[in-house]
């Protein structure tokens, strides 16, 4: 599909994997690669495992971009809601396996999926933004809102606090942690589960749940538009 992100489609399962350097930024090309391997598993009528390297889903959006300048920074944030957006309305499930790290749009990719795989060890998920000088967008707000534990939610947005792999599950960035060595089985595991459900029914009941996020997240695309240009 890309040399960003693989595409690999095997009984009905589509593995994407990303590979953009040592933390998988996410570029305007990969958002790109990204919106293509989902129009592919469309079309193959696939359920979605999303991956990265060992140690690393991503590190977040790429900073090179986000500090040319107001107009790059805002249109790698738009492309980014947006595809949070599809990935939530998308008519097969989503599984992320998380090898490792997940930060700021990492951790955002975790929030935009239907089932969330992490594996043990000294990893750090979470939404760094605050930390690194970053006002929250609010697209990011309203989808951390919905996706994490009420508990969690402040911490997360307000305080920039991050989580290991298994307090990233009470938080909600994750459902399930295994072994390093286990996340691909187990991620292929969850994905033949899900095969089994009618899709038909997956996606209508998927577009009656997230129906407010999803208003919710036209309206914070629309704005953070407006105040970050």
């Amino acid at each position: 599909m890309s040399e960003l992100i693989s595409y690999h489609l095997e009984d009905g399962i589509a593995t994407l994997t990303l590979n953009n350097g040592k933390v998988n930024a996410i570029s305007p090309d990969v958002i790109a690669a990204f919106n293509s391997a989902l129009d592919q598993a469309v079309q193959d009528r696939a359920v979605v495992i999303i991956t990265g390297q060992p140690g690393i889903l991503s590190g977040g959006y790429d900073l090179k971009v986000m500090t040319a300048g107001p107009k790059q920074a805002v249109s790698l944030v738009t492309a980014g809601s947006t595809l949070a957006r599809r990935m939530l309305s998308h008519p097969f499930p989503i599984i992320v396996a998380c090898p490792g790290h997940a930060v700021a749009k990492g951790a955002f990719l975790l929030l935009s999926a239907d089932y969330r795989i992490g594996v043990e060890g000294p990893f750090s998920i979470g939404l760094n933004e605050v930390q690194i000088g970053m006002t929250m967008h609010h697209a990011g707000i309203e989808l951390a809102r919905d996706r994490l534990r009420r508990s969690a939610f402040h911490r997360s947005v307000i305080n920039a606090e991050m989580f290991d792999p298994a307090s990233a599950v009470d938080a909600g960035f994750l459902d399930k942690v295994v072994p390093a060595e286990q996340l691909q089985e187990a991620a292929l595991s969850a994905a033949r589960q899900l095969k089994k459900i009618n899709m038909n029914a997956h996606k209508h009941t998927k577009l009656k749940v997230r129906k407010a996020l999803l208003d919710s997240l036209d309206d914070a695309i629309i704005r953070d538009q407006e105040h970050m240009g």
